[in-house]
């Protein structure tokens, strides 16, 4: 997805002309696609021109652009950790907060569904075991993927992601449900635990 494609897209759902001041205000303060689709409300009210409905507009149509360019885990396998990358980057590789992800996969690698499990702050997210393998065990996954996002868009492992990979894929060899990986992603790149032999 590029800035010229959610132009495009802003511009038809919201009536908004291309020279218009809202649409250049909204490229002048969100100068990447990946900041622009993390705008707040609160950040877009800021704009002369857009109050609170407007600003929920605008919301609205970045959600169903990240939507549209990501890819559906329904129909979705699990073949290489760049499938994970792009089923996830929309989703948390633009935020400024640490999130930490499960994907649940199907003895054949489906993807059953995308479990959030942790909000974290701009450099960490808490991740506990027991909350990880709950969501697991309810949705009969037969092996998993964890996903987290850096912020700094720095995406090498810090040495706490790597005693935190160990700990779940212990657990996980307890409880019979395989982690497959550990992705660590940005907007535009990817780490894999099982491609660098951390797993």
């Amino acid at each position: 997805m590029d800035m010229y494609s959610i132009k495009s897209a802003l511009s038809d759902a919201l009536c908004i002309k291309e020279d218009g001041y809202v649409m250049q205000e909204l490229f002048n303060r969100f100068v990447s696609p990946y900041e622009l689709l993390g705008a707040s409300e609160a950040e877009l009210i800021q704009i002369k021109g857009v109050g609170p409905a407007r600003a929920r507009q605008i919301v609205s149509t970045l959600k169903l652009a990240r939507a549209l360019n990501t890819p559906q885990e329904a129909n979705c396998f699990i073949r290489k950790p760049e499938d994970v990358f792009q089923l996830m980057r929309y989703e948390i590789g633009h935020l400024m907060h640490e999130e930490f992800w499960a994907l649940p996969l199907t003895t054949k690698n489906q993807v059953i569904c995308k479990s959030q499990i942790s909000i974290g702050s701009l450099s960490s997210a808490i991740v506990g075991v027991r909350e990880v393998y709950r969501s697991l065990i309810q949705r009969a996954a037969a092996s998993w993927i964890a996903i987290h996002n850096h912020p700094s868009q720095f995406t090498e492992p810090s040495q706490e992601d790597l005693q935190l990979t160990t700990r779940l894929s212990n657990a996980g060899e307890l409880l019979g449900i395989e982690m497959l990986d550990h992705i660590i992603l940005s907007a535009e790149s990817f780490y894999s635990f099982k491609e660098h032999g951390l797993m």
